[in-house]
């Protein structure tokens, strides 16, 4: 919004012309979402208390973690109310992806609070049934993932991290392709977000690492230097990934550990969702595996735990799973699992960075 009120008038006022910068509305866009996350906070986890939105924790679960028990949950609707508001504010609103970015994020949002609504206010043991969820979740990637295949001069061509000559086409068969990729990162987010700041942490360093690609491949300069696959009007959705940052940062000041509020999947489900749109927007698919790495041993962590316990009828590969209660039940302090997991995500994340020039 505030780039169609103010940039026009760089024809009166040079010092206009500043709102035109991508890389200023990325930043503005971050500074936005965290100040509104910062200061609404406090009224939202205050509200949150008072309808008795508290957290559920398993019995089965760490011992360590009945003392989060009544915690107040459904903390995303403080995250993706910043998201919104500062790419509504500051993004290029005729710009096609930023409509389908917002797409799947409320999508999401919707089915994450459905579940959560279910399960807190309505006291529903288990809120959704977990194949309602998966339907819902893939109907919405599914429409995405149209929308995108269907975008001008959109290539269903698949970047190959450190291989420049390898770009296989999936034509038609890219729809299902992107669809599984939103789908599975909501979901690996959704299963990593177990303790203080554990999600949201990997999750900010995930949205500035693809600020990067997302400008790259919107530049055709730098796209064609650096061999990527170029997508015209992709770098508008830096700004998104800068409002993704802030709310997350904002959030992550009263979810750090000891955490006086939760996302629930009113967070967690949307913020995997739009990650994976991204990443397919950027033609950056399989580079997710990287980035997010952390989200993805995450998610294979409780697969392979489960497919192992029912090959071998009750024997485990790990104590707990996801991946984070078994560290949890070797003995080490919530803080220090969160921190370490912080810098995996980090070195992931340069690892990432670094196939711009490796190829």
């Amino acid at each position: 919004m505030i780039y169609h009120i103010l940039y026009p008038l760089h024809s009166y006022f040079s010092f206009f012309n500043i709102f035109r910068y991508i890389t200023l509305r990325s930043i503005y866009a971050g500074l936005t979402a965290f100040i509104i996350s910062f200061l609404l906070g406090p009224y939202v986890i205050t509200k949150l208390r008072e309808m008795q939105v508290g957290q559920y924790i398993r019995e089965c679960g760490p011992k360590s973690h009945f003392d989060k028990a009544g915690t107040p949950t459904m903390g995303g609707v403080l995250i993706i109310f910043s998201i919104v508001f500062a790419v509504l504010l500051w993004a290029d609103l005729t710009n096609y992806y930023v409509w389908i970015s917002l797409f799947t994020l409320i999508g999401y949002f919707m089915v994450g609070f459905l579940d959560d609504y279910l399960m807190q206010v309505k006291k529903r043991s288990k809120g959704l049934s977990p194949r309602s969820k998966l339907i819902y979740q893939t109907i919405i990637a599914v429409a995405a993932s149209v929308l995108i295949y269907y975008a001008p001069n959109f290539k269903t061509t698949v970047t190959i991290p450190f291989f420049k000559n390898l770009v296989p086409d999936l034509g038609l068969f890219y729809i299902p392709f992107a669809a599984f990729i939103i789908v599975g990162a909501s979901n690996a987010v959704n299963l990593t977000d177990g303790l203080d700041g554990l999600a949201i942490g990997p999750m900010i360093i995930a949205s500035v690492t693809f600020m990067i690609f997302c400008y790259v491949a919107g530049h055709a300069n730098f796209a064609n230097y650096l061999k990527i696959t170029p997508v015209p009007g992709c770098g508008e959705i830096a700004v998104i990934c800068g409002a993704l940052a802030g709310a997350g940062a904002g959030f992550l000041w009263f979810n750090a550990y000891p955490a006086q509020v939760f996302m629930g999947d009113t967070g967690s489900l949307p913020l995997g969702a739009i990650l994976g749109t991204i990443a397919v927007i950027a033609k950056q698919e399989i580079l997710l595996v990287i980035v997010g790495g952390l989200f993805v041993i995450e998610a294979l962590s409780v697969i392979f735990q489960v497919g192992y316990f029912k090959l071998t009828k009750g024997k485990r590969i790990f104590r707990m799973a996801p991946l984070h209660h078994h560290f949890e039940l070797k003995g080490w302090p919530e803080p220090k699992v969160i921190v370490r997991f912080w810098i995996i995500s980090m070195a992931l994340s340069l690892i990432a960075l670094s196939t711009l020039k490796i190829r």
